[in-house]
């Protein structure tokens, strides 16, 4: 199982990102994706997630409700996380995850199976 996020980059406050999250080796339908992301010194934090199947049931961190979106491709088996006006403090290491279990807690790193690298975003003021 791979999870290959990407999209990552350096911008300005106010900017977009969209990062991509490409799986491979489960059946991607059926995983829940969820996005974290690690500021430098401080604990890994959930941001968002996307349900399994259509993605019909989403979930957001406050710090980025209104900002940033998720959503997925099941054809391409792929997860997005569109970002918009983005501040220095989003500034992280963004990974995504995947899991196969309906759980209400989303938010909890322990319920996801599957992790994929770090992509860098950096926001400047």
């Amino acid at each position: 199982v791979q999870l290959q996020a990407s999209g990552g980059g350096s911008v300005q406050t106010g900017g977009s990102l969209r990062l991509s999250c490409a799986v491979s080796g489960l059946t991607f339908i059926r995983f829940g994706v969820g996005w974290f992301r690690q500021a430098p010194g401080k604990e890994r934090e959930f941001v968002a997630f996307i349900s399994r199947y259509n993605g019909d049931s989403t979930l957001y961190a406050d710090s980025v409700k209104g900002r940033f979106t998720a959503s997925r491709d099941n054809a391409r088996a792929t997860a997005f996380l569109q970002m918009g006006a983005l501040e220095p403090d989003d500034t992280a290491a963004y990974y995504c995850a995947a899991t196969y279990k309906v759980v209400p807690d989303q938010f909890a790193e322990r319920i996801y199976d599957y992790w994929g690298q770090g992509t860098q975003v950096t926001v400047s003021s």
